[in-house]
């Protein structure tokens, strides 16, 4: 892989099969997040994970106003790193807003894609009465907006807990909040909008690989509704539910998300 690609996302490659399992993280979080989840897949796969331009230890300087000023620019990040694998084709596995940002790649280039597995995704988190419950009144997320610039970390206090939900370990509700707490707040407040006001709704249909949908039953993030509208949208979509509260399982439970997406890989290797 070239060097500039693997500094400007901080790529780590790990495990040794044949075949290459492509691990993308949610807003405020980065690769690390994934650390539960990853590992017990090294065994058969090559596993590559990586933080989103903006996120981690990405490259501070790879972060361009017109390119990430849409979800797209974030997509297109994410396949000049799969070109620079050079792997034929990926599974890969987005938690959140990298659901969307991997959708709008298989989207543009499928033959790069097996298999896109999606882990509390949502295609639009605005409610739209009456056919579609997304979870937010744009009153409540302008009334986000307003707290990131007021007070990013009070913004950050807000969230963490939110995402995590009631019952996730105070550790791991801290560890979230510091990674909201460590974001540029510039780059945090444009890709929130971007995250949070996005309807790609539009664009389910057009997903041509299997999918897998793993929802959490009571997440205050993007409720089973949206996973349920998912299923319906995307012709070749696997829907499961995740008995969990949150929306982050893979940090919550993350031997049940394990089990889900080996089942899934398993299940569907013959016709990926």
């Amino acid at each position: 892989m070239p060097a500039d690609i693997f500094r400007r996302f901080n790529v780590q490659v790990r495990g040794q099969g044949p075949q290459t399992l492509v691990f993308a993280h949610g807003f405020g979080c980065d690769q690390r997040m994934w650390r539960f989840v990853a590992p017990q897949f090294e065994a058969t796969y090559r596993v590559v994970l990586f933080d989103l331009v903006g996120s981690g230890r990405s490259d501070p300087a790879a972060y361009d106003d017109a390119r990430h000023g849409s979800l797209q620019g974030y997509a297109d990040d994410l396949l000049d790193m799969l070109d620079a694998l050079g792997e034929e084709r990926v599974d890969f596995v987005g938690h959140s807003a990298s659901s969307v940002i991997g959708m709008l790649a298989c989207i543009s280039r499928p033959e790069r894609f097996r298999r896109l597995m999606m882990v509390a995704p949502s295609p639009r988190f605005l409610n739209d009465p009456p056919h579609y419950h997304g979870g937010f009144e744009r009153a409540d997320l302008e009334g986000l907006f307003d707290l990131m610039e007021a007070n990013h970390f009070g913004f950050a206090n807000f969230l963490a807990p939110l995402a995590m939900g009631a019952q996730s370990p105070p550790e791991a509700t801290a560890e979230l909040e510091a990674g909201l707490c460590a974001l540029d707040p510039r780059i945090a407040r444009r890709f929130a909008r971007l995250v949070f006001l996005v309807d790609c709704r539009d664009q389910l249909p057009r997903v041509a690989v299997p999918s897998l949908i793993v929802q959490c039953l009571h997440d205050s993030i993007a409720p089973r509704e949206v996973g349920q509208f998912m299923h319906r949208a995307m012709p070749r979509s696997t829907l499961v539910e995740l008995d969990a509260a949150g929306h982050l399982p893979h940090v919550t439970h993350p031997e049940q998300t394990t089990r889900i997406l080996r089942d899934y890989l398993d299940e569907t290797a013959a016709h990926a």
